[in-house]
């Protein structure tokens, strides 16, 4: 265990209630310690004795629990949570909220109450830490796991380097798109250290990620190798909706290569398909001719309820591209679709702009914008098969 609980989080309860009721240290501290010694438990610098910290506390009428059944079955409930969040796969898959929400109040005042204001962030995700006060009494696992709530990655792998902690600064390449050689390198040290220690999870979102990253540079065959590897894991956690996220993805390479027909393939025999799934259909009949269907695919798409909210305005592109075959001398497309352009580049990974790049360059060309293509292709990170 990383710690058995850390009483000195009691100076930082017992500091901020005081606070709270603007005290003096001299004044909460007569008859049951010095100032100097009560100073050293508010700065994290002494544990305290028990005893000084059950009167100073209960002075400040705060609730403190370190009993033996406290200890111990807190113990227990934060290593658990602790293996859940670095592992990324609880023991089941129960929303957790409700068993933190009914033992999080006791071990809040208890030498765990950092570990649950840690632990709390990633059960519920508003609810993260704020008190930046608090820092100075985390451990550099605590320490690490705040980082990542602050989306600091890389800070946090350098404090407590795990497969986990790999896993975030290699996602956050992925999406930044800033380097994808330096998201696979991350990922690569995921997969080896996840397949050491057992994390089977783990193993099977580095493999996936390493796809994505090799779909977003459009080079199929290192993204089908990764993707062979991540389908035999999903075969042995039962995992469906991993794998139809990568199967998305793999055939929207295909799509992104050039490969309409291996696309086509997949995106025209989906169950059910989503709103994205659908406009990737549209895209691959677009492409093989089929404008019937792609207009009907559309249709399909526009009755949807979209929690993604760039996706109708992707699907209006491939509309107005088959509904006015002389697209590119009208302005209105070339507003719509420099629109999408940005907000691809501005809230998602950088391959969705990867992908919609030939069009830009397109709409560039055909307006006589040439040195804002050479800018452009120049400039980003990706090159896509033109």
């Amino acid at each position: 265990m990383e710690s058995p609980g850390n009483r000195l989080f009691a100076g930082a309860v017992i500091r901020g209630e005081r606070l709270r009721r603007d005290w003096s240290q001299e004044g909460l501290c007569r008859g049951i310690c010095t100032v100097s010694y009560l100073s050293k438990i508010e700065q994290g610098k002494a544990e305290g004795s028990g005893e000084v910290l059950r009167l100073l506390l209960e002075r400040l009428d705060v609730p403190w629990y370190e009993d033996p059944e406290t200890l111990t079955a807190g113990e227990k409930w934060v290593e658990h949570c602790y293996e859940a969040v670095l592992s990324c796969e609880p023991e089941d898959h129960r929303d957790p909220a409700p068993e933190f929400d009914a033992l999080a109040p006791r071990l809040a005042s208890s030498p765990y109450g950092l570990d649950v204001a840690v632990l709390r962030g990633f059960v519920h995700p508003e609810q993260a830490v704020e008190d930046m006060e608090l820092e100075e009494y985390l451990d550099r696992r605590q320490l690490a796991l705040w980082r990542v709530q602050q989306q600091r990655y890389q800070e946090a792998l350098d404090l407590y380097p795990c497969a986990y902690t790999w896993l975030r600064v290699g996602i956050d390449h992925y999406f930044r798109g800033d380097s994808y050689t330096a998201a696979v390198e991350c990922l690569s040290q995921v997969y080896q250290q996840a397949s050491e220690q057992g994390y089977v999870r783990l193993m099977l979102l580095s493999k996936v990620y390493m796809g994505n990253c090799y779909c977003g540079q459009f080079q199929v065959e290192q993204m089908e190798e990764q993707y062979r590897v991540a389908k035999r894991l999903i075969q042995a956690l039962g995992d469906e909706s991993t794998l139809r996220v990568m199967n998305y993805n793999q055939a929207s390479g295909y799509l992104g290569r050039g490969e309409y027909q291996k696309a086509y393939a997949y995106f025209s025999t989906v169950d059910q398909p989503t709103g994205m799934e659908l406009q990737k259909l549209a895209l691959c009949c677009e492409k093989l001719g089929l404008t019937s269907q792609a207009l009907e695919a559309l249709d399909r798409a526009d009755k949807i309820d979209w929690h993604f909210e760039l996706g109708r305005p992707m699907c209006h592109l491939v509309r107005y591209r088959l509904e006015h075959p002389d697209y590119l001398h009208h302005p209105e497309y070339g507003t719509q679709l420099l629109q999408v352009f940005q907000d691809c580049r501005a809230q998602l990974p950088i391959s969705f702009a990867a992908f919609h790049l030939p069009w830009v360059l397109e709409w560039y060309t055909a307006n006589r914008q040439y040195r804002s293509a050479y800018e452009l292709l120049r400039d980003f990170p990706v090159k896509p098969e033109l």
